[in-house]
């Protein structure tokens, strides 16, 4: 129950079973009293001389399913005559914007539990779905590793993007992400060494403490860890603090997106990747845009001068890969090279 009752002059509250409100709410006292020495309720009321209260207005917080979730109040030290319909029309116009501010957030918690129920019940049926994509050499084509990409098979029908998102929303963002990394570890004893698996994860996952063990017993050597340009990072220094113990086991590190943005930057400088992966913005045309090819190409510079290698996200035409591969690019990935696929088709694959 809310309860407020506010002098004119300080900040007072009254307990409910001693005040005003639920009087109120019970028809025991009127919500407009102008002089609380005629209503001889009110008066037995201790609080009404303790403070004292010399004229008093309330009004219930009524739900939209007919609830009262409280009372909205005010007081005066004196007797105030001129209070009336006016001031009362007032207090009710607060106590329905309170009603409905109450009833939103209401609302909004029961579509976060129904969200968070939804969530745990496909998590436990295996969701998501994890699909591979092979990285390759662009060199000649052979298959270094594969980055593991999650799946919805649910409704509403949305990209992994905004499941992960929903999850963040009603507090599940972690826990959905180690999901879809427990999902894909499996991969990793399939394929054969030195291949290895990308796995997506954002800065609070790992600093949660929850990664390091899920990854024990692994070769990490053969694990990539993959931040995103959109990650947003608030201490390099704790993530990195929390990287180095897998670091110096051999994971390596790989700044998603780069050049989408600053902030790949600022994880490039802060962080010493060891791979750094080109947007498919730039990726896409740079075989006819002088303009993405400027900077791909610098791009690509910095990452070897820093002993960092490059993987260029999104090929999708010849065209594109072979300018890649003249501009000194690592591997690359898209689908001119390999669409995404159940790991027994990567495996396939491999064998052909």
């Amino acid at each position: 129950m809310l309860q407020i009752q506010k002098s004119r002059f300080t900040r007072q509250t009254l307990s409910l079973e001693e005040g005003y409100c639920l009087k109120v709410v019970c028809g025991e006292l009127p919500e407009c009293i102008p002089d609380t020495a005629e209503v001889p309720a009110a008066m037995c009321i201790p609080a009404t001389t303790a403070i004292p209260i010399g004229a008093h207005l309330s009004v219930p917080i009524r739900l939209e399913n007919g609830e009262v979730y409280g009372t909205l109040c005010c007081f005066s030290y004196m007797s105030d005559r001129s209070l009336g319909e006016r001031e009362m029309q007032m207090m009710r116009a607060f106590a329905e914007v309170l009603a409905g501010r109450i009833d939103e957030a209401a609302a909004a918690e029961k579509l976060k539990q129904r969200e968070s129920s939804r969530l745990r019940l496909a998590m436990v049926a295996g969701t998501p779905r994890m699909v591979f994509q092979p990285i390759h050499v662009l060199s000649d084509r052979s298959v270094a590793g594969v980055e593991c990409l999650a799946r919805f098979d649910l409704e509403p029908k949305r990209g992994p993007d905004k499941w992960f998102e929903a999850a963040r929303q009603v507090g599940m963002g972690e826990e959905l992400e180690l999901r879809a990394i427990l999902n894909a570890l499996p991969a990793l004893g399939r394929l054969e060494p030195p291949a290895f698996v990308g796995l997506n994860t954002s800065p609070e996952l790992i600093l949660s403490g929850r990664l390091s063990p899920a990854l024990e017993g692994l070769d990490l050597s053969r694990v990539v860890l993959e931040i995103t340009e959109h990650a947003t990072v608030a201490d390099y220094g704790a993530l990195a603090q929390a990287l180095g113990p897998m670091r110096g086991k051999g994971l390596r590190l790989a700044v998603d997106d780069a050049g989408a943005g600053f902030a790949s930057m600022r994880h490039i400088l802060n962080l010493q990747p060891n791979i750094i992966k080109l947007d498919m913005s730039l990726t896409r045309d740079i075989d006819t845009d002088g303009a993405r090819r400027a900077l791909a190409k610098g791009l690509i510079s910095f990452a070897h001068e820093i002993g960092s290698s490059i993987t260029a996200e999104g090929v999708e035409t010849e065209g594109e890969f072979e300018m890649l591969r003249r501009l000194g690019v690592d591997r690359g990935q898209g689908y001119c090279l390999s669409r995404p696929m159940p790991i027994e088709e990567v495996l396939r694959a491999a064998v052909a």
